[in-house]
């Protein structure tokens, strides 16, 4: 049998969302899995599987994103809302919170402020 991630307590329970090709039985599911998954059985059985729902605040209208043929957009940085600066054991390490356009205040990310240095930096003359 095929473990994945850590055994035990801290063990996934679901992995991840794959295509149900067809019913094989009563209660047998045949997956659409990725090559990666090759040595796990492909027909599952109905109590393994899990009803998939998606989140409604997660999906974005496509219109106005500039969505490219490869389902790919450019994220374009709007505002830095906050700067720290962690401390390790013998340097510093500079991080911005960046609020990037089409996407909520709490979808911020903080990154790294080199990268983001190179990538904008007129935001960075001082």
């Amino acid at each position: 049998m095929t473990r994945f991630g850590k055994k035990g307590k801290l063990c996934p329970r679901y992995i991840d969302p794959y295509e149900v090709l067809q019913l094989v039985g009563n209660v047998d599911y045949d997956l659409k899995l990725p090559n990666n998954m090759a040595s796990v059985h492909l027909v599952l059985h109905v109590l393994m599987l899990k009803n998939y729902r998606g989140d409604p605040a997660s999906f974005f209208p496509v219109e106005g994103l500039g969505v490219y043929e490869n389902l790919s957009y450019e994220e374009v940085l709007v505002e830095i809302l906050y700067r720290q600066v962690k401390r390790l054991r013998n340097k510093e390490v500079t991080t911005v919170m960046v609020l990037w356009r089409n996407h909520v205040v709490e979808g911020a990310t903080w990154e790294s402020t080199a990268d983001m240095r190179s990538c904008y930096p007129h935001l960075f003359i001082s």
